[in-house]
C-alpha cells in the first residue's frame, strides 16, 4: 500500500489502525489476533490496550490468505468464531449491530472499495454467492460461522463460507483497506462517526 507498514499499524487520526479494531471489540471476552508479517510490533501495539488477548501465528503468512487465518484463529475457541480482517473499519454502530447478532452471519456492504468482492443477496437479504465480477453489495467482512463449520484452506475467507450458503446477511458500513485510495476513504470514513 506504500505507507511503509503492515496494515495493521497503518496511522489513522493518531490511533493504529488495530487499536481502532480494538475499541471496537472492547466488549469482547476471548480475543485472538493471528499474527504473520510484522508480529513482533503488532504483538506489542496490542498488549497496550488488551494484555489478555491471545496470538495465534500464521506462519505461512506468504503462502495462505484470510482463510488460513480465520481457521488459525477459531481452533479451541468459543462455539462460534467472528472473523474481523486486519484491514477492516466497521462503523461502531454497526458494530453493536453485529454483536447482538444470533447464530451465523455474513456482513456486507455497498461497494466502495477498489478490489471488491461482490455477493448476491435474495429478497431476505441472505448471502447467496460471491463472485469478483458483479453482485448486489460488496462482501468486506466481518463473519460468524459455528467453529466446527470452520476447514482450513489456504483462500480467502468466503471460500470458508460458499459450502454453507446462504447464510443470513447484514448490511453495514465499513471501510475495507487494500489500497492507498482505501486509507485516504477510511480518514473520511473516521471522520464521519462524530
Amino acid at each position: 500500500m506504500g505507507l511503509g507498514t503492515t496494515k495493521a499499524l497503518i496511522n489513522i487520526h493518531g490511533k493504529s489502525l488495530i487499536r481502532w479494531q480494538l475499541e471496537l471489540f472492547q466488549e469482547a471476552e476471548d480475543i485472538r489476533v493471528v499474527v504473520g508479517f510484522g508480529a513482533h510490533d503488532v504483538i506489542e501495539e496490542v498488549r497496550q490496550y488488551r494484555p489478555d488477548a491471545i496470538f495465534v501465528f500464521n506462519h505461512s503468512y506468504f503462502e495462505t490468505k484470510t482463510g488460513a487465518s480465520y481457521c488459525l484463529g477459531a481452533r479451541d475457541g468459543n462455539a462460534y468464531a467472528l472473523e474481523y480482517d486486519g484491514d477492516l473499519l466497521v462503523h461502531p454502530d454497526d458494530m453493536k449491530k453485529l454483536w447482538s447478532a444470533e447464530g451465523e452471519w455474513i456482513a456486507y456492504a455497498d461497494q466502495m472499495s477498489d478490489d471488491a468482492i461482490f455477493v448476491r443477496v435474495n429478497e431476505r437479504g441472505e448471502v447467496l454467492s460471491f463472485s469478483r465480477e458483479s453482485g448486489d453489495y460488496e462482501w468486506t467482512g466481518p463473519c460468524c460461522l459455528k467453529r466446527e463449520h470452520i476447514a482450513y484452506t489456504s483462500g480467502n475467507v468466503y471460500n470458508q463460507l460458499e459450502p454453507h450458503l446462504p447464510l443470513p446477511g447484514i448490511k453495514i458500513r465499513v471501510c475495507d483497506i487494500d489500497t492507498y485510495g482505501d486509507y485516504e476513504r477510511a480518514l473520511k470514513f473516521v471522520e464521519s462517526w462524530d
